[in-house]
């Protein structure tokens, strides 16, 4: 099948199409900055040939317009007709108890979906506003939308209850449910692959770090814990996300800043974390630069970041009783040598070590990192996830038949 993805953004949409039969992209790009000046479509076929569109884009379905266009388009495109994509799948962030598998969008499910705003503010509209502008311009092919939580469902309920009053779980939902499950999914999979091992025996801990990061424990292919929870904003630091924090820092800051509780949600999704505390920027390649050249906040934050890593990977270790492989991905977990040299040094008692020469300068690629004789494999696997949801949305489409 011929499946076109969609990742839809506040402000932006990623895009591939994905021939499932080869698992390969036949093109991919980027629409960035939706509905502000300069918008711009980077877009690139399977062979190489790019292209970069700039013109103003008013809104998502303008956006999903221009990549409909382009993928037909005859010089950069990759298919002649429309008619060629089978269906359509959706990142699709948090869905609360509501789903916890992939599931066939219809009215009952796009309405389920808005209730489920609030679970993820940040990620649940935008990907909604990718389903209706999917389904406007493409209305008799089936879109499937396909959930970060999936790949967690199966923690033990001692790993995702929170210690609140049970009723609250039970009227709720509220329990921890973890996210960027695609990826974690793809990686350990692809890590047992590549070192020629079944992975229902092995123990992995998948780091997927970017502007935003979680960490998964992966015993046999089943992730049992993770560490984000209720939303995306419980866990490791992350660009402008506080990750763990006491919840009477909460309570102090909103008494101290006259705060309401939208203003405090918005503060700590989206002025804490490596942002707040290096006050420079989200951005880890500035904050990185800047706390080489000796810039206090910005190498603090650094150091923040990679010892909270530290930490749950030691943890992790206990949950499983061991670790064959670490696993470093997304943007900065491939791309900074910098950052997975920090989260992993000084832990040869846990059989962690580290081969300098391999890790430095070291980005985007599938490579083993860690010494000849480390008893736990360091790994840089580049994630897929786009490859996971047309695999899931084949899936789902194949079993309306």
């Amino acid at each position: 099948m011929k499946i076109l993805t969609i990742n839809s953004g506040s402000s932006s949409v990623k895009y591939q199409f994905i021939d499932t039969n080869s698992k390969r992209a036949l093109c991919k790009g980027l629409v960035e900055r939706i509905g502000i000046s300069g918008t711009n479509l980077v877009h690139k076929r399977y062979d190489g040939l790019k292209t970069n569109i700039t013109e103003d884009i008013i809104n998502h379905e303008t956006a999903i317009e221009q990549i409909l266009k382009i993928l037909t388009d005859p010089k950069f495109g990759v298919i002649s007709s429309l008619n060629e994509i089978n269906a359509v799948g959706h990142r699709l962030v948090h869905a609360g108890d509501k789903f916890k598998h992939s599931v066939l969008i219809n009215d009952e499910v796009r309405d389920k979906l808005y209730e489920c705003i609030e679970y993820a503010p940040l990620h649940n509209p935008p990907n909604i506003k990718g389903i209706e502008a999917s389904i406007d311009k493409l209305p008799d092919i089936p879109n499937v939308g396909v959930f970060d939580t999936t790949f967690h469902v199966n923690m033990p309920d001692y790993a995702y209850i929170y210690g609140i009053p049970y009723t609250y779980y039970k009227k709720y939902g509220i329990r921890r449910y973890g996210f960027h499950g695609s990826s974690h999914y793809y990686v350990s999979h692809r890590a047992a692959e590549l070192l020629g091992k079944d992975i229902g025996e092995l123990n992995i801990i998948t780091c997927h770090l970017g502007n935003g990061s979680s960490i998964a424990a992966v015993k046999g292919g089943v992730s049992i814990d993770t560490s984000m929870g209720f939303t995306p904003l419980e866990g490791l630091l992350m660009g402008t996300r506080c990750g763990d924090i006491d919840p009477g820092v909460i309570y102090t800051i909103a008494c101290k800043e006259n705060f309401n509780l939208e203003q405090m949600n918005s503060f700590l999704n989206k002025q804490c974390g490596v942002q707040g505390i290096s006050g420079l920027s989200s951005d880890l390649r500035e904050v990185e630069d800047e706390a080489l050249a000796g810039h206090y906040q910005a190498m603090l934050s650094l150091k923040v970041l990679c010892y909270r890593l530290k930490k749950y990977i030691a943890a992790y270790f206990g949950v499983m009783n061991s670790a064959d492989v670490i696993v470093f991905t997304g943007g900065l977990g491939e791309n900074s040598d910098i950052v997975r040299r920090m989260a992993v040094s000084n832990m040869d008692a846990l059989g962690i070590k580290l081969d300098d020469k391999k890790n430095d300068g070291t980005r985007s690629s599938e490579v083993i990192i860690s010494t000849d004789d480390s008893p736990v494999k360091i790994m840089i696997i580049p994630t897929n996830e786009e490859l996971v949801i047309a695999m899931e949305t084949e899936r789902i489409v194949q079993a309306m038949k």
